[in-house]
Protein backbone atom coordinates (compact mmCIF):
# COMPACT_ATOMS: atom_id res chain seq x y z
CA UNK A 1 0.00 0.00 0.00
CA UNK A 2 1.51 3.23 -0.54
CA UNK A 3 1.98 5.70 2.13
CA UNK A 4 0.91 9.06 1.23
CA UNK A 5 1.88 10.80 4.71
CA UNK A 6 -0.64 13.83 4.38
CA UNK A 7 0.14 15.87 7.10
CA UNK A 8 -1.87 18.64 8.22
CA UNK A 9 1.10 20.94 7.19
CA UNK A 10 0.39 19.26 3.42
CA UNK A 11 -3.02 20.32 3.93
CA UNK A 12 -2.61 23.51 5.29
CA UNK A 13 -0.48 24.23 1.43
CA UNK A 14 -3.49 22.55 -0.41
CA UNK A 15 -5.88 24.27 0.80
CA UNK A 16 -4.01 27.82 0.09
CA UNK A 17 -3.92 26.24 -3.42
CA UNK A 18 -6.86 25.71 -3.76
CA UNK A 19 -8.15 29.44 -3.19
CA UNK A 20 -5.70 31.14 -5.47
CA UNK A 21 -5.08 31.04 -9.05
CA UNK A 22 -1.36 32.26 -8.69
CA UNK A 23 1.12 29.62 -7.76
CA UNK A 24 3.32 32.40 -6.29
CA UNK A 25 1.17 32.09 -3.44
CA UNK A 26 1.04 28.34 -3.01
CA UNK A 27 3.09 27.28 -0.09
CA UNK A 28 5.88 24.29 0.03
CA UNK A 29 6.13 22.07 2.87
CA UNK A 30 9.10 22.42 4.83
CA UNK A 31 8.36 19.01 7.01
CA UNK A 32 8.54 21.42 10.24
CA UNK A 33 5.15 21.47 12.35
CA UNK A 34 3.75 25.04 11.85
CA UNK A 35 5.96 25.99 9.71
CA UNK A 36 5.42 26.79 5.39
CA UNK A 37 8.22 27.57 3.17
CA UNK A 38 7.83 30.86 0.35
CA UNK A 39 9.88 30.73 -3.14
CA UNK A 40 12.85 33.04 -2.22
CA UNK A 41 11.47 35.22 -4.22
CA UNK A 42 8.50 35.76 -2.48
CA UNK A 43 9.96 34.99 1.19
CA UNK A 44 13.11 37.87 1.04
CA UNK A 45 11.86 40.07 -2.27
CA UNK A 46 13.98 42.32 -2.18
CA UNK A 47 17.29 40.81 -1.01
CA UNK A 48 16.76 38.25 -3.91
CA UNK A 49 16.38 40.95 -6.12
CA UNK A 50 20.19 42.33 -4.91
CA UNK A 51 21.42 39.02 -4.47
CA UNK A 52 20.77 37.99 -8.88
CA UNK A 53 20.99 41.16 -10.12
CA UNK A 54 24.65 41.48 -8.56
CA UNK A 55 25.42 38.32 -9.41
CA UNK A 56 26.71 37.53 -6.17
CA UNK A 57 27.41 33.77 -7.11
CA UNK A 58 28.04 32.80 -10.91
CA UNK A 59 24.93 30.52 -10.84
CA UNK A 60 21.74 32.07 -10.29
CA UNK A 61 20.44 28.60 -9.18
CA UNK A 62 22.90 28.94 -6.00
CA UNK A 63 20.80 31.61 -3.97
CA UNK A 64 17.88 29.97 -4.75
CA UNK A 65 19.15 26.73 -3.15
CA UNK A 66 20.51 28.21 -0.46
CA UNK A 67 19.32 27.18 3.42
CA UNK A 68 18.13 30.54 5.61
CA UNK A 69 19.78 29.97 8.59
CA UNK A 70 16.95 31.81 10.10
CA UNK A 71 13.73 33.32 9.73
CA UNK A 72 13.35 34.69 6.77
CA UNK A 73 11.10 37.35 7.82
CA UNK A 74 13.63 38.56 10.03
CA UNK A 75 16.37 38.13 7.43
CA UNK A 76 14.39 40.65 4.62
CA UNK A 77 13.61 43.17 7.65
CA UNK A 78 17.96 43.30 8.75
CA UNK A 79 18.41 43.49 4.85
CA UNK A 80 15.87 46.78 4.68
CA UNK A 81 17.28 47.72 7.72
CA UNK A 82 21.08 48.24 7.01
CA UNK A 83 21.57 47.83 2.85
CA UNK A 84 21.64 51.87 3.13
CA UNK A 85 24.39 52.01 5.50
CA UNK A 86 27.78 53.02 4.91
CA UNK A 87 29.80 49.88 4.33
CA UNK A 88 26.94 47.88 3.72
CA UNK A 89 28.65 44.75 2.27
CA UNK A 90 26.13 42.43 0.26
CA UNK A 91 28.48 39.33 0.03
CA UNK A 92 29.09 39.29 3.71
CA UNK A 93 25.55 39.65 4.59
CA UNK A 94 24.42 36.66 2.60
CA UNK A 95 27.50 34.48 4.19
CA UNK A 96 26.16 35.67 7.72
CA UNK A 97 22.07 34.63 7.13
CA UNK A 98 22.95 31.80 4.59
CA UNK A 99 23.97 27.99 4.07
CA UNK A 100 25.28 27.47 0.85
CA UNK A 101 24.05 25.19 -1.55
CA UNK A 102 26.61 22.04 -2.22
CA UNK A 103 27.12 20.15 -5.98
CA UNK A 104 25.83 16.61 -5.85
CA UNK A 105 29.11 14.75 -5.06
CA UNK A 106 30.37 11.90 -7.88
CA UNK A 107 32.37 9.33 -7.33
CA UNK A 108 36.13 9.79 -7.90
CA UNK A 109 36.55 7.71 -11.20
CA UNK A 110 38.94 4.77 -10.94
CA UNK A 111 40.94 4.55 -14.29
CA UNK A 112 39.69 1.69 -16.41
CA UNK A 113 36.93 0.69 -14.44
CA UNK A 114 34.07 -0.66 -16.56
CA UNK A 115 31.35 2.09 -17.70
CA UNK A 116 28.36 -0.28 -16.30
CA UNK A 117 30.53 -0.72 -13.71
CA UNK A 118 30.76 2.76 -12.70
CA UNK A 119 27.06 3.46 -13.68
CA UNK A 120 25.77 1.18 -11.04
CA UNK A 121 27.81 2.42 -8.30
CA UNK A 122 26.82 6.03 -9.12
CA UNK A 123 23.23 5.50 -8.30
CA UNK A 124 23.57 5.30 -4.38
CA UNK A 125 25.44 8.49 -5.16
CA UNK A 126 23.11 10.18 -6.51
CA UNK A 127 20.56 8.94 -4.56
CA UNK A 128 18.46 11.56 -1.99
CA UNK A 129 16.08 11.59 0.82
CA UNK A 130 13.87 14.26 2.39
CA UNK A 131 10.49 12.58 3.43
CA UNK A 132 11.33 16.13 5.77
CA UNK A 133 13.47 19.02 4.57
CA UNK A 134 15.54 21.85 6.51
CA UNK A 135 13.52 24.74 8.11
CA UNK A 136 12.84 27.24 5.16
CA UNK A 137 14.52 25.16 2.67
CA UNK A 138 13.33 25.78 -0.98
CA UNK A 139 12.87 21.60 -0.88
CA UNK A 140 9.83 20.14 -0.96
CA UNK A 141 10.25 16.65 1.04
CA UNK A 142 9.14 13.30 -0.36
CA UNK A 143 8.16 10.12 1.37
CA UNK A 144 10.58 8.37 -0.57
CA UNK A 145 14.11 8.19 -1.50
CA UNK A 146 14.57 9.51 -5.22
CA UNK A 147 17.47 10.07 -7.87
CA UNK A 148 18.90 13.72 -8.54
CA UNK A 149 20.43 14.43 -11.59
CA UNK A 150 23.79 15.06 -10.86
CA UNK A 151 26.07 18.85 -10.20
CA UNK A 152 24.31 21.68 -9.99
CA UNK A 153 20.39 19.59 -10.28
CA UNK A 154 20.43 18.52 -6.61
CA UNK A 155 16.44 17.80 -6.21
CA UNK A 156 14.40 15.64 -8.05
CA UNK A 157 13.34 16.39 -11.77
CA UNK A 158 10.10 15.41 -13.61
CA UNK A 159 10.80 14.20 -17.34
CA UNK A 160 14.61 13.30 -15.90
CA UNK A 161 13.13 10.65 -13.51
CA UNK A 162 11.53 8.40 -15.86
CA UNK A 163 14.60 7.74 -17.83
CA UNK A 164 16.64 7.59 -14.86
CA UNK A 165 13.88 4.97 -13.50
CA UNK A 166 14.74 2.89 -16.67
CA UNK A 167 18.25 3.21 -15.75
CA UNK A 168 17.58 1.76 -12.84
CA UNK A 169 15.39 -0.91 -13.25
CA UNK A 170 18.18 -2.48 -15.82
CA UNK A 171 20.45 -2.03 -12.51
CA UNK A 172 17.78 -4.06 -11.27
CA UNK A 173 17.13 -1.77 -8.55
CA UNK A 174 13.26 -2.53 -8.93
CA UNK A 175 12.04 -0.98 -5.20
CA UNK A 176 13.90 2.77 -6.15
CA UNK A 177 11.37 2.43 -9.23
CA UNK A 178 8.02 1.53 -7.10
CA UNK A 179 9.70 4.40 -4.41
CA UNK A 180 9.97 7.15 -7.43
CA UNK A 181 6.66 6.13 -8.86
CA UNK A 182 5.18 6.98 -5.45
CA UNK A 183 7.19 10.00 -5.35
CA UNK A 184 5.04 11.57 -8.54
CA UNK A 185 2.04 10.22 -7.53
CA UNK A 186 2.70 11.73 -3.97
CA UNK A 187 3.24 15.08 -5.78
CA UNK A 188 -0.06 15.06 -7.77
CA UNK A 189 -1.81 14.42 -4.90
CA UNK A 190 -0.39 17.04 -2.98
CA UNK A 191 0.11 19.61 -5.63
CA UNK A 192 -2.84 18.77 -7.78
CA UNK A 193 0.49 18.12 -10.30
CA UNK A 194 3.55 17.03 -10.88
CA UNK A 195 6.16 20.25 -10.44
CA UNK A 196 9.41 20.61 -12.98
CA UNK A 197 11.19 19.80 -9.64
CA UNK A 198 10.76 19.05 -6.17
CA UNK A 199 11.44 23.06 -5.18
CA UNK A 200 8.97 25.61 -4.58
CA UNK A 201 10.08 27.92 -7.49
CA UNK A 202 9.22 25.35 -9.72
CA UNK A 203 5.59 24.52 -8.20
CA UNK A 204 4.29 27.02 -11.04
CA UNK A 205 5.11 24.62 -13.81
CA UNK A 206 5.48 21.10 -14.40
CA UNK A 207 7.10 19.28 -17.34
CA UNK A 208 6.32 16.73 -20.31
CA UNK A 209 4.27 14.59 -18.88
CA UNK A 210 5.88 10.88 -18.74
CA UNK A 211 4.41 9.66 -15.74
CA UNK A 212 1.89 7.42 -17.47
CA UNK A 213 5.30 5.43 -18.59
CA UNK A 214 6.58 5.35 -15.18
CA UNK A 215 3.54 3.77 -14.18
CA UNK A 216 3.58 1.65 -17.54
CA UNK A 217 7.24 0.66 -16.18
CA UNK A 218 5.89 -0.51 -12.39
CA UNK A 219 3.30 -2.96 -14.75
CA UNK A 220 5.88 -4.29 -16.43
CA UNK A 221 7.63 -5.06 -13.07
CA UNK A 222 4.74 -6.08 -10.85
CA UNK A 223 2.38 -6.69 -12.86
CA UNK A 224 -1.30 -4.62 -14.41
CA UNK A 225 -2.69 -3.98 -10.86
CA UNK A 226 -0.10 -0.82 -10.91
CA UNK A 227 -2.77 0.54 -13.86
CA UNK A 228 -5.36 0.23 -11.04
CA UNK A 229 -3.44 1.45 -7.83
CA UNK A 230 -2.32 4.69 -9.98
CA UNK A 231 -5.05 5.43 -11.68
CA UNK A 232 -6.63 8.42 -9.63
CA UNK A 233 -3.50 10.40 -9.99
CA UNK A 234 -3.69 9.48 -14.02
CA UNK A 235 -6.64 11.34 -13.96
CA UNK A 236 -5.73 14.15 -11.47
CA UNK A 237 -2.57 14.77 -13.78
CA UNK A 238 -4.74 14.59 -17.03
CA UNK A 239 -7.55 16.42 -15.15
CA UNK A 240 -4.21 19.67 -14.52
CA UNK A 241 -3.00 19.26 -18.40
CA UNK A 242 -6.56 19.63 -19.74
CA UNK A 243 -8.17 22.26 -17.03
CA UNK A 244 -10.52 24.91 -18.73
CA UNK A 245 -10.95 23.26 -22.31
CA UNK A 246 -14.71 22.49 -21.42
CA UNK A 247 -15.32 26.25 -21.89
CA UNK A 248 -12.83 26.83 -24.09
CA UNK A 249 -14.30 28.80 -27.69
CA UNK A 250 -12.20 28.02 -31.18
CA UNK A 251 -9.61 29.67 -31.76
CA UNK A 252 -8.48 30.24 -28.20
CA UNK A 253 -6.14 28.84 -25.48
CA UNK A 254 -6.31 28.72 -21.68
CA UNK A 255 -3.61 27.32 -19.24
CA UNK A 256 -2.54 24.29 -21.05
CA UNK A 257 -5.11 23.62 -23.25
CA UNK A 258 -5.27 25.19 -27.10
CA UNK A 259 -8.76 24.67 -29.43
CA UNK A 260 -8.41 25.42 -33.20
CA UNK A 261 -10.91 26.82 -35.02
CA UNK A 262 -12.18 23.65 -36.25
CA UNK A 263 -12.58 22.58 -32.82
CA UNK A 264 -9.69 20.30 -32.37
CA UNK A 265 -7.93 20.17 -28.91
CA UNK A 266 -4.19 20.47 -28.38
CA UNK A 267 -2.21 20.74 -25.06
CA UNK A 268 0.40 23.79 -25.01
CA UNK A 269 3.51 24.58 -22.56
CA UNK A 270 2.51 27.14 -20.13
CA UNK A 271 3.64 28.37 -16.60
CA UNK A 272 1.07 29.64 -14.05
CA UNK A 273 3.77 32.59 -13.36
CA UNK A 274 4.78 35.66 -15.50
CA UNK A 275 7.73 36.29 -13.90
CA UNK A 276 11.39 35.80 -14.44
CA UNK A 277 12.20 32.27 -13.64
CA UNK A 278 14.22 32.08 -10.21
CA UNK A 279 16.58 30.08 -10.44
CA UNK A 280 17.49 32.05 -14.31
CA UNK A 281 16.90 35.46 -12.95
CA UNK A 282 18.93 37.65 -14.16
CA UNK A 283 18.77 35.81 -17.74
CA UNK A 284 15.34 36.29 -17.84
CA UNK A 285 15.52 39.81 -17.06
CA UNK A 286 18.24 40.55 -19.47
CA UNK A 287 16.30 38.78 -22.37
CA UNK A 288 12.90 40.30 -21.73
CA UNK A 289 14.67 43.97 -22.24
CA UNK A 290 16.21 42.52 -25.44
CA UNK A 291 11.93 42.70 -26.86
CA UNK A 292 11.06 45.96 -26.09
CA UNK A 293 7.92 45.97 -28.25
CA UNK A 294 6.65 42.97 -26.25
CA UNK A 295 5.29 43.49 -23.02
CA UNK A 296 7.87 41.79 -20.11
CA UNK A 297 5.81 39.45 -18.46
CA UNK A 298 4.92 37.85 -21.92
CA UNK A 299 8.47 37.08 -22.42
CA UNK A 300 8.92 36.00 -18.73
CA UNK A 301 6.00 33.36 -19.30
CA UNK A 302 7.23 32.33 -22.82
CA UNK A 303 10.59 31.58 -20.67
CA UNK A 304 8.80 29.83 -17.80
CA UNK A 305 6.60 27.75 -20.76
CA UNK A 306 10.12 26.97 -22.60
CA UNK A 307 11.49 25.96 -19.00
CA UNK A 308 8.52 23.09 -18.87
CA UNK A 309 8.83 21.93 -22.24
CA UNK A 310 12.12 20.59 -20.96
CA UNK A 311 13.89 22.17 -24.37
CA UNK A 312 15.66 25.05 -22.47
CA UNK A 313 16.20 26.45 -24.49
CA UNK A 314 15.45 26.07 -28.45
CA UNK A 315 14.81 27.24 -31.15
CA UNK A 316 11.44 25.27 -31.66
CA UNK A 317 10.38 28.31 -29.70
CA UNK A 318 11.38 31.24 -31.22
CA UNK A 319 9.70 33.41 -34.00
CA UNK A 320 13.17 34.48 -34.83
CA UNK A 321 15.32 31.21 -34.58
CA UNK A 322 18.97 32.80 -33.53
CA UNK A 323 16.83 35.47 -30.82
CA UNK A 324 15.73 34.15 -27.65
CA UNK A 325 13.95 37.79 -26.81
CA UNK A 326 11.38 35.99 -29.39
CA UNK A 327 10.50 33.38 -27.69
CA UNK A 328 7.05 32.09 -28.01
CA UNK A 329 6.51 28.99 -26.29
CA UNK A 330 2.90 29.72 -25.08
CA UNK A 331 1.63 30.28 -29.22
CA UNK A 332 2.97 27.13 -30.01
CA UNK A 333 1.28 23.09 -29.94
CA UNK A 334 4.37 20.91 -29.35
CA UNK A 335 4.25 17.56 -30.94
CA UNK A 336 5.74 15.85 -28.23
CA UNK A 337 3.62 17.43 -25.71
CA UNK A 338 0.54 15.79 -27.87
CA UNK A 339 1.64 12.98 -28.37
CA UNK A 340 2.78 12.18 -24.40
CA UNK A 341 -1.17 13.50 -24.04
CA UNK A 342 -2.35 10.55 -26.32
CA UNK A 343 0.33 7.94 -24.60
CA UNK A 344 -1.60 9.28 -21.34
CA UNK A 345 -5.47 9.16 -22.30
CA UNK A 346 -4.69 5.87 -23.49
CA UNK A 347 -2.79 4.47 -20.57
CA UNK A 348 -6.35 5.74 -18.75
CA UNK A 349 -8.35 3.83 -20.66
CA UNK A 350 -6.28 0.83 -19.81
CA UNK A 351 -6.39 1.06 -16.37
CA UNK A 352 -9.98 2.51 -16.17
CA UNK A 353 -10.30 -1.56 -18.28
CA UNK A 354 -8.17 -3.25 -15.70
CA UNK A 355 -10.29 -2.30 -12.82
CA UNK A 356 -13.61 -2.97 -14.68
CA UNK A 357 -14.63 0.51 -15.70
CA UNK A 358 -15.55 0.03 -19.05
CA UNK A 359 -17.70 3.55 -19.66
CA UNK A 360 -14.04 5.19 -18.30
CA UNK A 361 -12.08 2.88 -20.68
CA UNK A 362 -14.24 3.88 -23.92
CA UNK A 363 -14.44 7.77 -22.79
CA UNK A 364 -10.53 8.15 -22.88
CA UNK A 365 -9.97 5.67 -25.30
CA UNK A 366 -12.29 8.33 -27.71
CA UNK A 367 -10.09 10.97 -26.06
CA UNK A 368 -6.98 9.39 -27.90
CA UNK A 369 -8.91 9.22 -31.01
CA UNK A 370 -9.66 12.56 -31.20
CA UNK A 371 -6.22 13.61 -30.24
CA UNK A 372 -4.68 11.45 -32.70
CA UNK A 373 -7.14 12.97 -35.61
CA UNK A 374 -6.29 16.33 -34.44
CA UNK A 375 -2.18 15.69 -34.26
CA UNK A 376 -2.36 14.38 -37.65
CA UNK A 377 -4.28 16.81 -39.22
CA UNK A 378 -2.36 19.81 -37.76
CA UNK A 379 1.22 18.82 -36.88
CA UNK A 380 1.82 16.05 -39.91
CA UNK A 381 3.73 17.87 -42.72
CA UNK A 382 2.76 15.99 -45.53
CA UNK A 383 4.94 18.81 -48.41
CA UNK A 384 8.22 17.42 -46.08
CA UNK A 385 6.99 14.58 -44.94
CA UNK A 386 7.58 14.69 -41.14
CA UNK A 387 5.79 15.54 -37.59
CA UNK A 388 6.06 19.44 -36.62
CA UNK A 389 4.54 22.00 -34.34
CA UNK A 390 2.11 24.36 -35.02
CA UNK A 391 1.64 27.77 -34.20
CA UNK A 392 -1.94 28.17 -33.34
CA UNK A 393 -2.12 31.97 -33.07
CA UNK A 394 -0.58 32.12 -36.64
CA UNK A 395 -2.65 29.21 -37.40
CA UNK A 396 0.14 27.68 -39.20
CA UNK A 397 2.76 24.89 -39.05
CA UNK A 398 6.19 25.54 -37.80
CA UNK A 399 7.91 23.39 -40.93
CA UNK A 400 11.50 22.71 -38.83
CA UNK A 401 12.27 19.21 -38.53
CA UNK A 402 13.75 18.38 -35.07
CA UNK A 403 14.10 15.56 -33.27
CA UNK A 404 10.29 16.06 -31.70
CA UNK A 405 9.28 14.64 -34.74
CA UNK A 406 9.77 10.67 -33.13
CA UNK A 407 7.61 11.13 -30.18
CA UNK A 408 4.50 9.89 -32.62
CA UNK A 409 6.46 7.23 -33.62
CA UNK A 410 7.65 6.26 -29.52
CA UNK A 411 4.12 6.76 -28.38
CA UNK A 412 2.49 5.01 -31.05
CA UNK A 413 0.93 6.94 -32.83
CA UNK A 414 1.89 7.67 -36.04
CA UNK A 415 0.59 5.64 -39.10
CA UNK A 416 2.83 3.26 -40.31
CA UNK A 417 2.99 5.24 -43.54
CA UNK A 418 3.69 8.53 -41.86
CA UNK A 419 6.35 6.64 -39.46
CA UNK A 420 8.08 5.64 -42.80
CA UNK A 421 7.99 8.64 -44.17
CA UNK A 422 9.32 10.06 -40.93
CA UNK A 423 12.23 7.83 -40.71
CA UNK A 424 13.36 9.19 -43.85
CA UNK A 425 13.76 12.79 -42.57
CA UNK A 426 15.28 11.71 -40.09
CA UNK A 427 17.85 9.86 -42.05
CA UNK A 428 18.95 12.98 -43.63
CA UNK A 429 17.99 15.48 -41.78
CA UNK A 430 19.05 14.44 -38.17
CA UNK A 431 21.56 12.12 -38.14
CA UNK A 432 24.82 12.88 -37.09
CA UNK A 433 28.05 10.89 -36.14
CA UNK A 434 26.83 11.02 -32.47
CA UNK A 435 23.54 10.44 -32.93
CA UNK A 436 20.01 12.47 -33.43
CA UNK A 437 20.84 15.58 -33.45
CA UNK A 438 17.97 18.40 -31.51
CA UNK A 439 17.75 20.09 -34.51
CA UNK A 440 19.46 21.97 -37.09
CA UNK A 441 19.79 25.21 -36.19
CA UNK A 442 22.85 26.53 -34.51
CA UNK A 443 22.17 29.38 -32.04
CA UNK A 444 24.15 29.13 -28.86
CA UNK A 445 20.81 27.32 -27.30
CA UNK A 446 21.65 23.94 -26.02
CA UNK A 447 18.58 22.22 -27.33
CA UNK A 448 19.50 23.37 -30.80
CA UNK A 449 22.86 21.79 -32.98
CA UNK A 450 25.76 20.97 -32.36
CA UNK A 451 24.01 18.59 -28.74
CA UNK A 452 22.69 15.88 -28.26
CA UNK A 453 20.48 14.25 -25.58
CA UNK A 454 20.40 11.12 -24.37
CA UNK A 455 16.63 10.81 -23.43
CA UNK A 456 15.60 11.83 -27.59
CA UNK A 457 17.98 9.07 -28.36
CA UNK A 458 15.53 6.77 -26.16
CA UNK A 459 12.90 7.88 -27.89
CA UNK A 460 13.57 8.27 -31.18
CA UNK A 461 15.61 4.17 -30.87
CA UNK A 462 12.50 2.79 -29.49
CA UNK A 463 10.24 4.99 -31.51
CA UNK A 464 11.99 3.50 -34.76
CA UNK A 465 11.99 0.17 -33.96
CA UNK A 466 8.07 0.13 -33.00
CA UNK A 467 7.69 0.69 -36.81
CA UNK A 468 10.32 -1.73 -38.05
CA UNK A 469 12.96 1.06 -38.46
CA UNK A 470 15.34 -0.86 -37.05
CA UNK A 471 18.67 0.03 -39.31
CA UNK A 472 18.31 3.63 -38.39
CA UNK A 473 17.35 2.99 -34.88
CA UNK A 474 20.83 1.12 -34.55
CA UNK A 475 22.91 3.54 -36.38
CA UNK A 476 21.31 6.54 -33.38
CA UNK A 477 21.83 4.49 -30.97
CA UNK A 478 25.37 3.04 -31.48
CA UNK A 479 26.70 6.13 -32.74
CA UNK A 480 25.47 8.05 -29.24
CA UNK A 481 26.71 5.10 -27.38
CA UNK A 482 30.04 5.38 -29.30
CA UNK A 483 30.22 9.16 -27.91
CA UNK A 484 29.46 8.56 -24.78
CA UNK A 485 31.90 5.53 -24.44
CA UNK A 486 34.76 8.05 -26.10
CA UNK A 487 34.24 10.80 -23.29
CA UNK A 488 33.88 7.73 -20.62
CA UNK A 489 37.20 6.67 -21.49
CA UNK A 490 38.89 9.81 -21.72
CA UNK A 491 37.74 11.78 -18.91
CA UNK A 492 36.03 8.94 -16.65
CA UNK A 493 32.70 10.60 -16.64
CA UNK A 494 29.34 10.89 -18.18
CA UNK A 495 27.53 14.38 -18.63
CA UNK A 496 24.28 16.12 -19.23
CA UNK A 497 24.32 16.54 -23.35
CA UNK A 498 26.74 16.06 -25.85
CA UNK A 499 28.35 17.70 -29.15
CA UNK A 500 27.42 15.12 -32.04
CA UNK A 501 30.54 16.22 -34.20
CA UNK A 502 31.35 12.55 -33.13
CA UNK A 503 35.34 13.50 -31.13
CA UNK A 504 33.66 12.53 -27.90
CA UNK A 505 32.97 16.34 -26.53
CA UNK A 506 30.47 17.02 -24.21
CA UNK A 507 27.93 19.64 -25.40
CA UNK A 508 27.88 23.48 -24.55
CA UNK A 509 25.60 26.68 -24.86
CA UNK A 510 22.80 27.41 -22.82
CA UNK A 511 22.68 29.20 -19.45
CA UNK A 512 25.03 26.96 -17.30
CA UNK A 513 28.59 24.74 -17.49
CA UNK A 514 28.01 21.37 -18.31
CA UNK A 515 26.87 18.70 -15.74
CA UNK A 516 28.63 15.62 -14.41
CA UNK A 517 26.74 12.95 -13.14
CA UNK A 518 24.25 12.41 -15.08
CA UNK A 519 20.69 10.04 -14.36
CA UNK A 520 19.74 10.28 -18.10
CA UNK A 521 22.12 9.92 -19.69
CA UNK A 522 23.50 6.76 -17.14
CA UNK A 523 20.38 5.32 -17.70
CA UNK A 524 19.77 5.85 -21.69
CA UNK A 525 23.62 4.35 -21.51
CA UNK A 526 22.84 1.34 -20.01
CA UNK A 527 19.80 0.73 -22.26
CA UNK A 528 21.65 0.97 -25.06
CA UNK A 529 24.34 -0.96 -24.11
CA UNK A 530 21.72 -3.93 -23.36
CA UNK A 531 20.26 -3.15 -26.72
CA UNK A 532 23.29 -3.16 -28.83
CA UNK A 533 26.55 -3.28 -27.12
CA UNK A 534 28.15 -7.11 -27.24
CA UNK A 535 30.81 -5.69 -24.15
CA UNK A 536 27.39 -5.08 -21.80
CA UNK A 537 26.79 -8.93 -20.90
CA UNK A 538 30.94 -9.03 -20.20
CA UNK A 539 30.22 -6.21 -17.55
CA UNK A 540 32.98 -4.11 -19.89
Amino acid sequence: MRALHLTSLTCAALLVAACSSQPKAMWGTSGVAGRQALAPAEAYPELFEAVQSGQVFTDQKHFVDALPKRDPAMIRADYITQRDRPGFDLKAFVAANFIGSGEAETPAPQAGAPIKEHIDKLWPVLSRSYPSVPQYSSMLPLPNPYVVPGGRFREMYYWDSYFTMLGLEQSGDKVQVRQMVDNFAYMIDTYGHIPNGNRTYYLSRSQPPFFAYMVDLEARIEGDQAYGRYLPELQKEYAYWMDGVNTLKPGDAVKHVVRLPDGSVLNRYWDASATPREESWLQDVNTAKQAPNRPKEEVWRDLRAGGESGWDFSSRWMGDPHNLASIRTTAIAPVDLNSLMFHLEKTIAKACQTTGHAQCSQSYGQRADQRQLAIETHLWDAADGHYVDYDWRLNQQRPALTAAALFPLYTGEASAAHATATAQAVRTGLLEPGGLATTQVENGQQWDQPNGWAPLQWVAVQGLSRYGENGLAAQIGTRFLTQVETLYNQQSKLVEKYDLSGKGQGGGGGEYELQDGFGWTNAVTLKLMQKYSADYTAGK
